[in-house]
């Protein structure tokens, strides 16, 4: 199989359209704070289909679907809609991730965002790109420096006050804090150095796969909060930086007490 980047984002844009039509009005609660859209389900429905017709020996990882992959094959791991309280709430800060990862690691990331019309992509080893403008994360040196996103888990309310704790050692750290909802438009953002930094615990694999590859391949960093290399099918307690403050942004988590 060939997996060309220019043919996936194509699609991604094609599977945008859905997300500016009325299906962010059909909304249902998985859990508190966790809904899914008649958005989410017909992105994924429209992009399963494809993906399969098109790459009919990849598997794929997707939020709205129980089916766990084939990690043998290439994998795609597909989040529909990033930041669905966004889209319900009109905010406009909502995007489609995709991902591929072949021998356990990303080497393409798509991530879209039909609102502003940003699309964000990366292929390993040959760069990432937003618009096909060439992404490079800030070059700022020291977290006091540093604007930071932080996200706040709003699944997980039983680490609500580490959290927040969290958040203010990382604005005592630095020059202001952003909370905008997309972890993986967040992810993007810190490949283009519109901030320096983003962490949050309880990702899960289609919430940075797609972005962590863009913004490696702009020359960040991605890890988990002891410092390791993520498992792209794991969950992960993120830490995402310019690679400049990194260290120092790792320091600051070394505290936080999770459940």
């Amino acid at each position: 199989m060939e997996f060309r980047l220019s043919a996936l984002c194509a699609l991604v844009r094609t599977a945008g359209e859905i997300l500016l039509g009325d299906g962010a009005a059909q909304v249902s609660e998985k859990g508190y704070a966790d809904f899914v859209t008649g958005a989410d389900l017909a992105v994924q429905r429209f992009l399963t289909e494809k993906l399969a017709e098109q790459y009919p020996g990849a598997d794929l990882l997707s939020e709205e679907s129980a089916r766990l992959p084939d990690r043998s094959r290439p994998v795609f791991i597909l989040d529909p809609v990033d930041g669905t309280t966004n889209l319900i709430r009109r905010l406009r800060q909502s995007c489609i991730s995709l991902g591929l990862v072949i021998g356990g690691a990303p080497v393409i990331g798509i991530v879209y965002n039909p609102f502003s019309g940003e699309l964000y992509s990366g292929e390993r080893g040959c760069g990432s790109f937003l618009n096909g403008r060439r992404l490079s994360v800030r070059p700022t040196a020291c977290l006091r420096d540093s604007l930071a996103a932080v996200g706040t888990s709003p699944y997980h309310r039983e680490n609500g006050p580490e959290n927040m704790r969290l958040v203010a050692k990382v604005f005592e750290a630095c020059l202001d804090v952003r909370r905008f909802g997309s972890s993986a438009l967040d992810l993007c953002a810190v490949a283009d150095g519109r901030y320096e930094l983003f962490c949050e615990a309880g990702l899960r694999p289609w919430d940075f796969c797609a972005g962590s590859l863009i913004l490696t391949e702009a020359g960040g960093k991605i890890t988990d909060w002891q410092g390791r290399e993520p498992d792209p099918f794991s969950d992960l307690n993120l830490a995402a930086t310019n690679g400049n403050v990194h260290t120092e942004l790792l320091a600051l988590l070394s505290d936080i007490c999770l459940k």
